[in-house]
């Protein structure tokens, strides 16, 4: 037997990797493994696009459309690309009563899963690196930066 996850395995990952992503401070690498996977999952025909909807807070202008991507029994949301405005119907504003299931998974293992499923095509430069911040790690950036400077009131002054 194999020690795939099946696509349901793969898209409550997405959904908690997604859950996680609007809270956290540094959002950028867990956007990212969220939209190879579901690109890998589009590809594979495991998921499809639905349309587009209307965005409930756009950023910069009046409007803004994302794509709807159904992957098992989750709606995403994504960011569209050119060909999906001629290709894809517009579904109009996003219905405020349908939430997605709540499953439970660790944030860890949701990676795990995604990152496993992804690894044959995902490259170091797709990615972003994190390194680990320790407190003395922050402490020696600050210092660089001057930000620990001995000219205040408690330093004799």
């Amino acid at each position: 037997m194999s020690n795939r996850p099946h696509n349901g395995d793969i898209a409550t990952a997405i959904y908690i990797v997604n859950k996680h992503a609007k809270t956290a401070p540094d959002n950028k690498t867990l956007y990212t493994l969220k939209r190879l996977a579901l690109d890998k999952m589009i590809k594979m025909g495991c998921a499809k696009k639905i349309g587009l909807q209307f965005v409930k807070r756009p950023r910069f202008s009046q409007q803004q459309s994302a794509v709807v991507i159904q992957c098992s029994d989750y709606y995403f949301h994504s960011l569209p690309k050119k060909e999906d405005f001629k290709e894809l119907p517009h579904l109009g504003h996003l219905d405020e009563n349908y939430r997605n299931p709540r499953r439970s998974m660790s944030l860890s293992k949701a990676k795990q899963i995604l990152t496993n499923f992804l690894e044959p095509e995902t490259s170091s430069s797709s990615m972003p690196k994190r390194k680990k911040r320790t407190p003395r790690s922050i402490y020696e950036e600050n210092r660089k930066k001057g930000l620990y400077q001995m000219n205040s009131y408690f330093y004799g002054h």
